[in-house]
């Protein structure tokens, strides 16, 4: 498995370089020391299956580098490794197109078990980000669920796993326009403009789909 490594410190690149061996066997490891190369890097190597990127990186602003890489490489998973523990920075992330966000003071076996879990398809959301700070409201999404039907919920489920509308529509026995309808609605009830941004928010609050039965709308 390669793993991508952005981050401007080579003493923090080398820790991590012990900390992902323990992934599996056979992990190798792409280094980048600003958003540039980390960029350069995503292009050049077509099997990258993880991204950690640093946000503070000479050069390009990470935010910027992490909509890049979110936008040109949507299927590959990016997880932010940061030094900052501020939850609009961990909110920005996470709404932006990152897989998880991990701060720097977590211990490695934080960082391998949100790492484990990005890799199987979910994405990490940091504890501070789960509790409401002093004086603040919930995050969206944690405390209030919108309201979904059960085929809402099968449709969502869908999507999270890259399906198309059309095999969605193959699979639970619906036409391409009454998908789309759905995905619509579900768009309109999670406040998201898109996929990614729909597959993050399922993530968040746990929805998990309803037993098959083909036909039913």
């Amino acid at each position: 498995m390669k793993i991508l490594l952005a981050d401007d410190h080579a003493l923090f690149r080398e820790g991590m370089r012990h900390v992902l061996r323990q992934l599996t066997d056979g992990v190798v490891i792409v280094e980048a020391s600003d958003c540039a190369e980390a960029l350069h890097a995503a292009e050049t190597y077509d099997d990258i299956a993880l991204v950690l990127l640093d946000l503070n990186m000479p050069g390009r602003n990470g935010f910027a580098a992490l909509e890049t890489l979110s936008r040109e490489h949507l299927t590959l998973p990016i997880v932010v490794l940061s030094g900052s523990e501020n939850r609009a920075d961990m909110q920005r992330a996470l709404e932006g197109g990152a897989m998880g966000f991990i701060p720097k003071s977590a211990t490695a076996a934080v960082m391998l078990s949100a790492l484990r879990l990005v890799l199987a398809g979910g994405v990490y959301v940091p504890p501070e980000l789960m509790q409401p700070g002093e004086g603040e409201a919930a995050p969206p999404g944690i405390e209030s669920r919108p309201t979904l039907t059960p085929r809402q919920i099968d449709v969502l489920a869908r999507v999270v796993e890259g399906k198309r509308n059309k095999a969605i529509g193959v699979e639970l026995g619906l036409s391409e326009a009454t998908v789309k309808a759905h995905i619509t609605a579900v768009f309109k009830a999670l406040g998201v403009t898109n996929r990614i941004q729909a597959a993050r928010a399922a993530e968040r609050l746990r929805l998990k789909p309803t037993a098959r039965k083909l036909g039913e709308r």
